[in-house]
């Protein structure tokens, strides 16, 4: 199954309803203490994951008395078979627990925001009388239905047959937008099966303990140890038995000599095991570098990377191990404590994580360095409204513009030029490329790796339009640099954004390539150190399609690392031999002359 939305009802700063979408990544992105962490935490109530326990004071102060907190979940993937026994096998779509949309709709309910909470689905169900909550009832009330009704096709001493048969007798089942509860007989039963098959829910907070005990790296070492008991489990219960064996076959010897001696004390005596062996306190497990320095002694920083590191790890081992099973990690606050070149490949690494099949990744985050590397439709901005209740906005036309403000995403004193691109892996190309220039001595290239006047403002491919249309940027009072792909479309799709800029004035300039796109510009033999592949390179070649149709990458991925790492292996001559009229260079001039 793949979490596709969540609902949360009169939950702490959430007053009223609100759904949140989510994407494979998913980042939440708002001011600090605007409701971030609440969601993460919601979505740990509802997964009864250890360190989230619902508490009467969860219910939002602004509700009424007598007001419900709800945090539910919809779920695409949901045509699975449900296996109750040996001999009863069901499905969700059979026992009328799907919504609307045919997905499934699940809640954790807490009546008036107090107890333990009821679980839920909201589903189209039956409202007719004699097939009304039949999850609920019992094998002898189900028989005394269906004889009412006449059914004689069932297997009495089958509760799902009884049911499917008594759905199949009435004409007009008469369905609707119910909540059935999943708290009686089958209907508890179907909800720890369902439970069963939801994604496994990791969350890493960023207040999180760090002692000897708890720390971010002994957690994920420890986890390792219980993986790997799990696997030889069969043998350690044959150890766990011998030794047992052994052990009480001695203490029964010494019980039957010291009846020798005193046989009123020994007839009181009995050799039990009060304790069962705790397999995972015996193993001790760490990860030390050269000297012998435990990594739990290095900085917080440090650990937080291996933390992420075993993250990827073990959604690989679950993926390959429950394969019928997703994976949802929920961090808050990656960035902290780390520098910022550490952000960027933490995204990277999210974003790989996210690309994997049944791997769904959230992460909450009010640093614009993560925010502009994360694509527009996977941001989720929450912010405060005049009445001070929280609104969720999904990324759209105007979201990058909103989070600026929010976020204050403007460029320091230092800045000089805003070079406008597309999107991040166009601006991986313009610094990869612009090195091998400056390692030749011309002069005229800027260092687009660290000169802090040089900003970078990815664009986005749906939202540049509206950038360019309505000048965001000219508040900032910078010349721009834009460079956009042509495409292949006729006309390119964004020559009328390249005629808006150079009408300016304001000294900005924009270009479109004369190739398809950035990649073109790129020589085969660089591909091939990378991908270990020959392709043909032409103007209007789709270089990422290319590589995806000849690797295993698809071809956001193949993209993503043409544009890193192949973009690497070019050197001088192959740039000479790809870009003959120097249009890459032509960029760069108006960088540099801007500065």
């Amino acid at each position: 199954m793949k979490l596709e939305k969540l609902i949360i009802k009169n939950f702490r700063g959430y007053h009223g309803e609100h759904t949140i979408d989510i994407h494979s990544l998913t980042a939440l992105v708002g001011r600090n203490d605007v409701g971030k962490t609440t969601i993460l935490d919601a979505l740990g109530v509802f997964f009864e994951h250890r360190l989230c326990k619902y508490d009467i004071t969860d219910k939002c102060v602004d509700s009424a008395s007598d007001d419900d907190v709800a945090i539910g979940c919809i779920f695409s993937g949901v045509d699975i078979p449900i296996v109750l026994d040996s001999t009863s096998k069901t499905t969700l779509r059979d026992e009328y627990l799907l919504n609307k949309d045919g997905k499934l709709e699940i809640y954790k309910i807490f009546a008036k925001g107090k107890g333990s909470g009821s679980t839920q689905a909201r589903c189209i169900a039956p409202s007719v009388k004699e097939a009304k909550l039949l999850l609920a009832k019992k094998n002898n009330e189900l028989k005394t239905i269906a004889e009412s009704i006449g059914v004689d096709e069932a297997d009495m001493r089958s509760n799902v047959s009884l049911r499917q048969e008594i759905y199949k007798k009435i004409q007009n089942l008469k369905l609707k937008d119910s909540f059935v509860k999943l708290n009686a007989e089958e209907g508890k039963v179907i909800c720890e099966k369902i439970y069963d098959k939801l994604p496994h829910f990791a969350l890493f907070r960023a207040d999180r303990p760090s002692n000897d005990e708890e720390s971010e790296v002994q957690d994920p070492m420890k986890s390792a140890i219980q993986t790997a008991l799990q696997k030889i489990n069969t043998q350690l219960e044959s150890i766990k038995e011998n030794v047992k064996d052994h052990a009480i076959a001695v203490a029964e010897n010494t019980i039957k000599h010291l009846h020798d001696i005193s046989p009123n004390l020994a007839s009181g005596l009995i050799p039990q095991f009060k304790v069962e062996p705790k397999w995972e306190n015996i193993f001790k497990l760490t990860l030390e570098d050269e000297r012998g320095i435990a990594i739990n002694k290095r900085g917080s920083g440090v650990r937080r990377l291996v933390l992420i590191s075993f993250f990827k790890a073990e959604a690989e081992r679950l993926q390959k191990e429950f394969p019928d099973k997703g994976v949802i990690y929920a961090i808050e606050e990656p960035e902290t404590s780390q520098h910022p070149s550490n952000q960027r490949l933490l995204i990277d690494a999210f974003q790989e994580l996210a690309n994997s099949d049944k791997c769904q990744v959230l992460i909450t985050t009010h640093v614009p360095a993560l925010v502009e590397k994360i694509p527009t439709e996977s941001l989720r901005h929450i912010i405060r409204t005049l009445d001070n209740g929280l609104e969720i906005k999904n990324g759209d036309d105007d979201v990058l513009k909103n989070i600026a403000n929010d976020l204050g995403v403007y460029p320091d004193s230092r800045a000089s030029v805003l070079v406008c691109v597309e999107g991040p892996n166009d601006i991986n190309f313009l610094k990869n490329i612009s090195k091998i220039y400056r390692d030749n001595d011309i002069s005229i290239v800027p260092d687009m790796t660290n000169d802090p006047r040089i900003v970078f403002i990815p664009m986005g491919g749906h939202t540049l339009k509206d950038w360019v249309n309505n000048n965001y940027l000219k508040t900032l009072n910078k010349p721009e640099v834009h460079i956009y792909d042509r495409d292949i479309s006729t006309p390119p799709q964004y020559e009328r954004e390249v005629e808006l800029v150079n009408a300016r004035g304001d000294n900005s300039v924009a270009f479109m390539t004369k190739k398809r796109e950035m990649e073109n510009y790129l020589h085969p033999d660089a591909i091939y150190e990378v991908f270990n592949v020959k392709i043909e390179i032409d103007d209007m070649t789709d270089v990422s399609t290319e590589v995806s149709n000849v690797t295993r990458y698809n071809e956001s991925k193949a993209k993503k690392k043409i544009n890193k790492f192949a973009t690497q292996k070019m050197n001088y001559q192959m740039i000479a031999e790809s870009d003959p009229e120097g249009e890459i260079l032509t960029w760069f001039e108006a960088i540099y002359s801007r500065l």
